[in-house]
Parts: structure tokens; C-alpha cells; sequence
């Protein structure tokens, strides 16, 4: 019973079929003011009816009348009401006063509601509705549904601001709500920001939990130097689940129109986009201008295959049309073609690639060689039938060095590299080795490792200087060893898993002269900590480092022993030549010892991360470089990062680098965020790239300001201004400024205030 103080009559209708209806009461035809025990036909059926009010009266099989807090029950289906009648041969229900009807996707309320409980037809005047997929909520004059899944309502009001706040609102002549397809319709539209109308439209559909649906998304407005004031207005395409395509018209003061065009498409086993970007007849430079780009992904049942294709119609279509620094500051637009098949322990690979060079005006860029083709085949075959990766074990447990087997492995590759200049060339590499594991267990190891290392040429076309057909073969022998010490350790309330682990490397290769070797791919490699601990001081294989050296290095971590993660971790490395390296790309380095790298960091509380790396010239008595960064995030949408960065290289204030970085996102005064990166070079005391702006975050809408400039070859600076007016789960009008946001502030996150 609902009320202890009230006679209450529960009437169950059970509804047989659709034509065929019973109404039973155990109590006289006529009853008031009287309580009664009710039992019900046994009938499992979600068309059951059960209604339960303070005052009921009614026949069986007749109209029934209920008041004083009606409610009335139909599967997930509730209707409450001050007064209720029910026609049982019909299953017509009248309601009137504060009716709420209640489902699983919402809640109409309103004065009073005309329902047939088999069809869920039904009319309300002056409804008041929310929906569950959203958030939202609304009002009309008139509500009319064709059942539980369709709605009309006419003169309505449409918001996903929470009750007492109507900063946004959408006003419309007639709204349709099909909660099937979960979508919006709305007819004669206008959406009003503080009460004022600024966007009209006369037909508008929008998803009522995030589906992908077709139509016109919301306006771009922005600026830029190179274009001046321009507006976008993209038009999406919800082809079918698997397809889509979008088409943007970029209209810009000073230049004309872009169309964006992009088509994305996706199966069961492959997967792709396709863009093509015009503009006609460039106003400025009195051309038209083009971009396309072809990515496609496919699966052959073992066999991957893959395709990039990038095209620019000219040198500087980035430089004058992108909004990115991504974009703006690339020059070399790749094309290729991958195959690729993996059996296990062996793979294979061959592939196509050529490259588009984008030329800078001031600084002349060299094109990378094209490679026609590149066929790959590596095997590799582990020994050690007792391997056990214990990198997978739970984070409290003690920390063990990853176990290395003994393995059998061979890398071949082989190379067709083409370029229009410079010589041509064929390349040959077969580099078979054995890796045999003298001790392998959880405290220590010790690894020798023996290879040969087999290159062969043919010179090509454009071989100026006649270089002859030249083969290397050279034996490589590396020994790997290393130990971890481990010890409980109790700071303040903290307990702690404190580890020492030194390791040696040891590397051998003898000298040959390689200087009539061509140089397709090839470069010095950058000397860091995994650089180390890997036989060759090159990237690519045109050049095999003569070594007789040996790498010491010592790592000390501290680690949580809740959760398992490392709050600091300390390491100093240094390679010491027994005799000096002969084969070089660069100046010769002549001495014994190599630059000493020192690093610390770690996440030294759950919101502050710190990392530095210095590297120290024990010969020259000078820093050579040095990098410190450290990132204080205590929860989603704050963040501070500093960062700073030097390099040595001639000991001259002017010409070593000396660069600061600084960005934030942070809460400045109630719902404003500041966002911020500044990056500025001390040796030439001039800001390299900046980006200031605001953000406001209230429960059902955002506002952002965002101002970038960024250097960009050929030029001196490129800006761009955002202005972003996103109102929740509906609409985002002007320059969307969250791709830059996230590139230039590293753990930016877009806030959503509910």
C-alpha cells in the first residue's frame, strides 16, 4: 500500500489480445471508501496493467475511474496522475492533472494525456519532456506520439542545459524525436545563445547519443594571415555503417574557396580515407592549388598490404593554406606501397617508396632517395625451450630483469635506391647471427653474440664519378652481461622496492675502409642510452662502425610497492674505445672516451613526473647537452609543463641553443581555464612559437579563444586566431582550436563541466 492512511483498490487488467480485455475486481461492481485484498489472474504478459490510487470505481469490463495519486504500471511504462479513466474494451486511457509518463529513455510530463495502452498513441498538451540519452529536456505546446519510440511535438524547446539553466536553448516550429534511430528533427530552427538568436535554419537533425548521422555540422569561422577572415561549412555523409564522407567548403577573404573533400571507408578486413583538396584559382598567387591523400590499410588472410599516396599541387600549399604546425613545417610527402607476410618466426616485407619534396624559397632541401623496391626477409628462432617473459608479472611482485633466450637469427634486405641527381645503386644485405645465453636467470645474464654482416653494390645510372661494384663483409662479435641487486626500502609511511643493476657491453667489429662506398640511407646515429647498448654508432647500413669498446652503465630504481610504479630512476653510462674509430661520417673522434650520460626522473608523486638527460664531454670539460622537463597534472584539465633545452656548439652564447618551454592548461577563476604554451630562444632572445587563449566551461556549453603563431619555412611566422562556441551534444560554431591545443600543451584534455 502507497499510503497507510488512504483505502487503496489495485485493479489488475490483464489484456489477452489485442481485441479481447478483462477487468477483474474482487470487491463489489460498485466500491468506495472501502479496502479490499486483491488477487489477479496468473498471466505473465508485458500487456498487463496494474493501477493503484487512493479512490477507484468501476464494473469489470467497463470504464474505470481512479483519483488521488493514481499510478498506473504497463511493463517499463509508468503513468501517474490526480485523476485516471480507462476504457477496457478499448484500452483508452484519459489522465489529468500533473501526468508524468515515465520509460527507460525518458519522462513527458504535463496537464493532462489521451493514451490507447495497446498502440502507445497518445496526445499531451503543453508536455515537458527529458531524455535519458543526452541529458536533454524540453517543453511544446502540443505532444503527439505514433507509440513508444515516436514523438511530435509542436512549438517546442530544445536544451541540454540542466533544469534551471537555459543558457542555449533550441526553438523550433516542430521537433520530431525517433528514439529507434535515436535521432533528433527539428523544422524552422533557431538556436538562441543569452537569449539571442545567432543560427537559423529550416531543417536540422541531430543525434541523440553521439551516432553518426547526415547533414550539415556546424559552421568554422576563423582567421589567418595568409587567408584572411574565412568560414567553413562542412557537410557530412553517413553513406552507410561502414562509409562516410565529408565535404568542406573553406571560404577565404583574400583567396577564394577550398573544398575539403574526404571519403572514409572501412570492412571487415581493410580500411581507408581518401582527401581531395581544390581550390580554384588562387586570387593571390593567380593559380589553382590541390592536395590529395590516399590511405589504405588491407588484410589478405596473412598477407598485409598497405597504400600512401600524398600529392600537393605546388612548393607552398602548406606554408599558405594549412592552420596546423604539423602541416606547415612538413617538406618531404611521402608515397608507398607495402606488402608484408608473417609466418612466426620469420617475416617478409617488400616495398615502393618514393617521396614528393616541397621546396623552401630560402633554403634548398634535398630529396631522400626512392626506393624501387625494398624486399626484406628476417628469421629468428629462439633455442631456450625454457624462455619465460616475466615482464608480465604483477606490479607488487620484485623486479627481474626481462629473460633473454638464446636465439638464431638472419636480416637481409635488399635495395633498388633511385634518385635524379645522385648516383643510382643496388644494395644487398645478408647478416646472419647467434646470440648463445652463458647465464640467463632472474638476477644476472651474460650474452655473447657473434654475426656476420654481408653488403654487396651495383652502381647505377648517374655515376659520375665511375664508383665501382664493391662488396664488405665484416665479422661482428658483441658480449652483454649485466646483474640486479635488490633490497626492501622504507621511506616515511612509503615502502619501496629499491634496485641496482649494473651492465657492460662490450662490442667488437674490425676497421675497413668504406669511403668508396656510396651513402644512400645512411646517418650518424644520436648518442643516448639505447644507442649504447647496439653495435653500430650509424642509422641505415651503408656504413659498419669499426669498434673495439666497451659501454658501462649503472641504473639505481625506486619503486612503489603499491601499484608498482617507478618513482625514480637514476642511470650514468659512459663507452670507453680501446682504439680509435677510423670509420666516420663526421669529424673523427679521436679520443678514448665517450661523452658521460647522467638521466633522472621518474613519477615522483601520482601528479608530478620529472625527466631530465645531461650529457657531459669529459674531454672538452664542457656540457654538450642537456634536457630537463617536468609535468605537473593532479587531474583532467590541469596540467603544467616546463621544460628546458640546451646544446653545445661552439662554446658561443649566440650560437648554443638555449630554448625554455612552458605550457598550461589551469583553472585561473571560477569557470575560466587559461591555456598557454610559450617556447623561447635565449641565444637569440626572440619567441620561437606562442599560443595564449581562454577557456569557459559552463554545465551544457564551452567557450574557447585561442591565438597561435609558429615559425614556418620560408617565412617568418605564421598565426591564426580561434574563437570556438561549443553548445553540448549539439553544435560547435567557429575555428575548432582542440587539435592545436592538444599539439601544443602535451596532456591537454578537453574539460565537460555537467
Amino acid at each position: 500500500m502507497r499510503f497507510c492512511f488512504h483505502p487503496v483498490f489495485i485493479f489488475w487488467i490483464v489484456l489477452f489480445s489485442p481485441h479481447s480485455h478483462a477487468l477483474e475486481l474482487v470487491s463489489p461492481a460498485s466500491a468506495v471508501g472501502a479496502a479490499s485484498s486483491v488477487s489477479s489472474i496468473p498471466l505473465a504478459s508485458d500487456k498487463t496493467v496494474y493501477v493503484e490510487a487512493a479512490h477507484m470505481e468501476g464494473k469489470q469490463g467497463e470504464q474505470m475511474q481512479a483519483d488521488g495519486n493514481v499510478e498506473l504500471t504497463q511493463g517499463d511504462q509508468k503513468v501517474f496522475a490526480d485523476h485516471m479513466t480507462y476504457q477496457p474494451k478499448t484500452s483508452d486511457l484519459s489522465a489529468q492533472g500533473s501526468v508524468r509518463v515515465v520509460q527507460p529513455s525518458g519522462t513527458v510530463s504535463g496537464p493532462d494525456l489521451n493514451m490507447n495502452m495497446d498502440s502507445n498513441v497518445s496526445s499531451m498538451n503543453k508536455p515537458v519532456f527529458q531524455l535519458k540519452e543526452n541529458d536533454a529536456r524540453g517543453s511544446a505546446a502540443v505532444m503527439r506520439s505514433t507509440g513508444k519510440m515516436n514523438y511530435e511535438f509542436d512549438q517546442a524547446i530544445y536544451t541540454t542545459c540542466p533544469v534551471g539553466n537555459d543558457d542555449w536553448l533550441l526553438k523550433m516550429s516542430r521537433l520530431d524525436i525517433d528514439k529507434q534511430e535515436h535521432l533528433g528533427t527539428a523544422y524552422n530552427a533557431r538556436i538562441e545563445f543569452m537569449g539571442l538568436p545567432f543560427l537559423y535554419t529550416p531543417w536540422m537533425d541531430f543525434p541523440l547519443d553521439g551516432r553518426r548521422r547526415s547533414g550539415f555540422l556546424a559552421p568554422v569561422y576563423g582567421t589567418t594571415a595568409s587567408g584572411g577572415a574565412e568560414i567553413t561549412v562542412p557537410f557530412y555523409l553517413n553513406i552507410a555503417p561502414n562509409y562516410d564522407a565529408t565535404i568542406s567548403p573553406r571560404a577565404m577573404d583574400k583567396r577564394g574557396t577550398l573544398f575539403n573533400d574526404e571519403f572514409r571507408y572501412m570492412g571487415s578486413s581493410y580500411s581507408g580515407e581518401l582527401r581531395y583538396d581544390v581550390l580554384q584559382n588562387d586570387r593571390i598567387v593567380n593559380y589553382s592549388r590541390s592536395h590529395t591523400t590516399l590511405k589504405h590499410r588491407q588484410n589478405f588472410g596473412g598477407v598485409g598490404a598497405s597504400v600512401v599516396l600524398n600529392r600537393v599541387s605546388d612548393d607552398a600549399y602548406f606554408r599558405d593554406l594549412s592552420t596546423t604546425v604539423a602541416e606547415a613545417t612538413q617538406t618531404q610527402l611521402l608515397n608507398e606501397g607495402v606488402l608484408s607476410y608473417g609466418a612466426g618466426w620469420w617475416t617478409a616485407s617488400m616495398r615502393v617508396q618514393t617521396y614528393q619534396t616541397l621546396q623552401d624559397s630560402l633554403t634548398s632541401v634535398v630529396s631522400p632517395y626512392q626506393r624501387l623496391p625494398q624486399i626484406n626477409l628476417a628469421a629468428q628462432k629462439t633455442l631456450d625451450d625454457d624462455f619465460e617473459d616475466v615482464a608480465q608479472r604483477a606490479p607488487n611482485k620484485r623486479r627481474v630483469p626481462i629473460r633473454n633466450p638464446s636465439q638464431v637469427s638472419v636480416v637481409n634486405e635488399y635495395v633498388a635506391f633511385s634518385h635524379p641527381t645522385l648516383v643510382n645503386g643496388q644494395r644487398m644485405v645478408v647478416y646472419p647471427s647467434m646470440t648463445y645465453a652463458l647465464l640467463n636467470d632472474q638476477g644476472y645474464y651474460l650474452k655473447p653474440k657473434l654475426g656476420v654482416h654481408s653488403t654487396q653494390y651495383t652502381m647505377g645510372a648517374n655515376n659520375a664519378t665511375n664508383m665501382p661494384d664493391v662488396s664488405r663483409v665484416l665479422p661482428i662479435f658483441s658480449l652483454d652481461g649485466g646483474v640486479t641487486f635488490e633490497r626492501d626500502l622504507a621511506l616515511g609511511e612509503g615502502e619501496y622496492l629499491q634496485t641496482l643493476e649494473p651492465r657492460a657491453y662490450y662490442v667488437k667489429i674490425p676497421y675497413q675502409d668504406q669511403s668508396a662506398l656510396p651513402i644512400f640511407d645512411t646517418s650518424q646515429a644520436g648518442f643516448n642510452f639505447a644507442q649504447m647498448f647496439t653495435e653500430n654508432r650509424f642509422i641505415g647500413n651503408d656504413r659498419v662502425g669499426d669498434a673495439n669498446m666497451v659501454t658501462l652503465a649503472l641504473t639505481s630504481r625506486l619503486i612503489d610497492n603499491v601499484g608498482g610504479i617507478e618513482r625514480l630512476k637514476l642511470a650514468v653510462g659512459e663507452r670507453f674505445s680501446y682504439e680509435s674509430p677510423q670509420v666516420n661520417l663526421a669529424a673523427p673522434d679521436t679520443n678514448s672516451r665517450s661523452n658521460m650520460l647522467l638521466s633522472a626522473g621518474g613519477r615522483v608523486t601520482n601528479a608530478l613526473t620529472l625527466d631530465s638527460l645531461l650529457e657531459y664531454d669529459p674531454n672538452g670539460l664542457h656540457t654538450a647537452s642537456y634536457n630537463a622537463a617536468a609535468r605537473y597534472k593532479p587531474e583532467a584539465g590541469k596540467v603544467l609543463n616546463l621544460g628546458y633545452r640546451y646544446t653545445y656548439v661552439d662554446g658561443s652564447t649566440l650560437n648554443d641553443v638555449k630554448q625554455g618551454d612552458f605550457s598550461t592548461q589551469w583553472p585561473v577563476f571560477r569557470r575560466w581555464n587559461l591555456v598557454s604554451r610559450w617556447t623561447y630562444s635565449f641565444n637569440e632572445k626572440r619567441v620561437l612559437e606562442q599560443l595564449a587563449g581562454l577557456e569557459y566551461n559552463q554545465s551544457c556549453w564551452a567557450l574557447r579563444f585561442v591565438a597561435q603563431k609558429f615559425p614556418i619555412p620560408g617565412k617568418q611566422v605564421s598565426t591564426g586566431i580561434f574563437v570556438q562556441l561549443e553548445l553540448n551534444d549539439m553544435v560547435a560554431v567557429g575555428a575548432d582550436p582542440l587539435g592545436a591545443l592538444r599539439l601544443s600543451i602535451p596532456g591537454y584534455s578537453k574539460t565537460k563541466v555537467r
